[in-house]
């Protein structure tokens, strides 16, 4: 798990790129990289964008730093697994990626570090999803909320392997506390 936290700091060096930046919004609160977002304004699973999308993607997010930055040994945590998301030109000149009516693999969860930590990273990463990906062989059954216990100490690297997952295309990530 070590190695998946590792990978994951590397790829956040994607959202210093504005080509390579995962579009993340609150409502109106476009999220640049490392923003603080109060964890009650992240309670429900942000509007995706990705300018030059044009397949079919899967966006995995984490918390790097539970339960406390300088403790993390319960990190990563997962947050949030949607596969199925696909390009949608939006008003705004931006192009949106909606899942419409595929299953999520986990549910997105919002933040919650607990009292007193300092803030923790959530970072959103974006895979091009594979041909043949088959959702159902990884969505819990029924469409059940994933619990905590399946998303404590995520193996990122596994799931990419299962998965067959490249690499990730696109990234953005924010604070909160």
């Amino acid at each position: 798990m070590a190695d998946s936290k590792k990978s994951v700091e590397a790829a956040m060096a994607l959202s210093q790129d504005e080509s390579t930046r995962l579009g993340l919004a609150f409502g109106t609160q476009k999220i640049t990289p490392g923003q603080h977002v109060p964890k009650g304004d992240a309670q429900s699973a942000p509007e995706l964008s990705f300018n030059g999308a044009t397949g079919t993607y899967i966006v995995i997010s984490i918390d790097l730093d539970a339960p406390f930055p300088a403790f993390s040994v319960l990190g990563p945590i997962l947050h949030w697994n949607q596969p199925g998301l696909k390009p949608q030109p939006a008003a705004d000149g931006t192009t949106h990626l909606v899942a419409n009516n595929v299953p999520f693999i986990a549910d997105y969860s919002g933040p919650g570090p607990p009292p007193p930590s300092r803030p923790h990273r959530y970072v959103f990463l974006l895979y091009e999803q594979p041909e043949g990906f088959d959702v159902a062989g990884f969505a819990p059954p029924g469409g059940a909320k994933v619990r905590i216990g399946k998303r404590v100490r995520y193996d990122l690297k596994a799931f990419e392997v299962a998965a067959k997952l490249g690499p990730v295309v696109a990234c953005n990530y924010f604070v909160s506390n």
